[in-house]
């Protein structure tokens, strides 16, 4: 096709920020997603350990994302889990088809093209693969790709990986905040709990990329989400007051601190506003996993040692449905209690 069907044009005041994708990656100058090197996280020397550690709890709290490298999850793993979902996506549409969801039954796990209402209420330029990775007694692998071979495999090993990085980064963020390593991570569930959400996210070439969004502005409702992507940009941070292009670093997983640590530090670790970016001349494909604490077990709200006379608490208590649907629908929680849920 040549030109975009309408119900994927942005509305006007969005259109100006929209640029070419490759030109900004390029541009050096201006603020640059910060990268972290975590070779030193664990080491034997203090000094080198604490450095480590300091670089990590200063992006979350001046960017709220970062590059991380050196991250301990071998490169032959990252490429196969990059080649089982390409190889998923380059299958004929029937097939693909054959795992698709049903958000009208309120089952959003499985094969689609929208995966949330957008408050814009336009489509974006994706289709996606969302489904649960870990712990694994929660995964059903009944909808996970059977094709190709290593996708379950690969896939499963590396939440594996992941979770452990998971247990790290969170022990590191508690020390930033005064409190013992195993704190953010028993508040948001702990290993039974938290749960490993898995989306591939397919963005097409696109005949007119300066009129569309691959995925349009929003934060992350997460504890931390973590990224792949197949190294063509379009990850785009609003970063004091402007757009700021993440560019592709080899062999990294890109983290964002996502609303329920942004909630339970008292936003002294932030939740970045983030947009997905398409282009005429490359496919894009991320694979973004997201760490989130159990629905309802919970409640989300500032840890008493994050608040002070000096700086109250500057988020309501809520679950984190109620966090998802004050976001999605711009519901009060009194009207997200009484909204009947998908499997009621």
């Amino acid at each position: 096709i040549e030109r975009i069907p309408k119900e994927y044009i942005r509305p006007e005041e969005e259109r100006p920020s929209i640029g070419d994708i490759f030109a900004e990656e390029k541009m050096g100058g201006g603020p640059q997603v910060p990268t972290v090197d975590l070779k030193g996280i664990n080491s034997e020397d203090l000094e080198v350990r604490e450095k480590c550690r300091e670089e990590l709890r200063k992006a979350a709290v001046d960017w709220g994302v970062m590059h991380l490298v050196n991250h301990g999850i071998p490169e032959e793993l990252t490429a196969r889990v990059k080649a089982a979902g390409e190889g998923f996506f380059g299958q004929p549409i029937e097939e693909k088809e054959k795992y698709a969801n049903d958000q009208a039954a309120g089952n959003v796990q499985g094969y689609g093209s929208k995966l949330a209402n957008n408050a814009s209420g336009q489509l974006e330029w994706e289709d996606y693969f969302f489904h649960c990775v870990f712990p694994e007694d929660k995964t059903d692998l009944s909808i996970w790709p059977k094709t190709p071979s290593d996708y379950i495999d690969a896939t499963r090993e590396y939440a594996k990986q992941l979770r452990a990085l998971t247990t790290t980064v969170l022990a590191v963020l508690s020390q930033g905040l005064g409190l013992e390593e195993g704190r953010l991570e028993k508040e948001v569930g702990g290993m039974e709990e938290l749960l490993l959400q898995m989306k591939i996210n397919y963005y097409p070439k696109c005949p007119q990329p300066e009129l569309a969004l691959g995925v349009e502005a929003h934060t992350d409702v997460s504890a931390l989400t973590f990224i792949l992507h197949n190294m063509v940009p379009g990850l785009q941070l609003f970063y004091e007051g402007k757009w700021v292009t993440a560019k592709c670093v080899p062999n990294s997983i890109i983290m964002h601190v996502g609303d329920t640590v942004e909630i339970l530090s008292n936003g002294k670790y932030k939740s970045i506003l983030h947009r997905g970016v398409v282009n005429r001349e490359k496919v894009r494909v991320s694979w973004a996993v997201f760490c989130e604490p159990p629905k309802e077990k919970i409640i989300l709200q500032p840890l008493p040692e994050t608040v002070s006379e000096a700086d109250p608490p500057r988020f309501p208590p809520r679950t984190f449905a109620q966090h998802i649907k004050h976001k999605l629908f711009r519901q009060t929680d009194q009207e997200a209690a009484d909204t009947p849920k998908p499997d009621e």
